[in-house]
């Protein structure tokens, strides 16, 4: 009856999604674009080593998202809980493994040994309202760094 309505009003076809069809997945506000996973020269535990290694977030949206209470953490459960921190539309900030003072571009963990593993490891970005998921970003052995999509 559609297909005979349609002829008469001059549509030869009408597409219609089906329901079946699943939606295109939203680009994260914030994603995860880069970690650096083996710092370079031997894994001694140095803050220079320790700030070698780092991961690089960047704010995907046309608006300031505050990170507070947001986690960056690895498959281990090592998390880092960003403090108050405003993140400008289309920058970034690196998280650095080590010690250091926070800026307005890059913020240190604090720790005193590495996070990300070297042999294969997966960076996960969670909102701190709710603790949902944002991005994430995994890897295998070989390698350095990692650029995420």
């Amino acid at each position: 009856m559609l297909k005979r309505l349609l002829a008469a009003i001059g549509v030869a076809a009408v597409v219609l999604p089906s329901a079946g069809t699943p939606a295109q997945a939203a680009t994260p506000v914030v994603q995860i674009v880069k970690v650096y996973y083996d710092s370079p020269g031997s894994d001694r535990g140095g803050n220079v080593s320790l700030n070698g290694e780092y991961a690089v977030l960047r704010n995907m949206s046309r608006q300031s998202i505050q990170l507070q209470n947001w986690i960056l953490r690895d498959e281990t459960g090592y998390k880092y809980r960003f403090p108050s921190f405003t993140l400008k539309p289309g920058k970034s900030v690196t998280v650095r493994s080590g010690q250091g003072s926070n800026t307005s571009t890059t913020l240190y963990w604090g720790r005193k040994w590495y996070v990300w593993n070297n042999d294969g490891d997966t960076a996960g970005l969670y909102r701190g309202s709710d603790l949902k998921k944002i991005d994430g970003c995994t890897w295998g052995r070989g390698g350095i760094s990692t650029a995420c999509q």
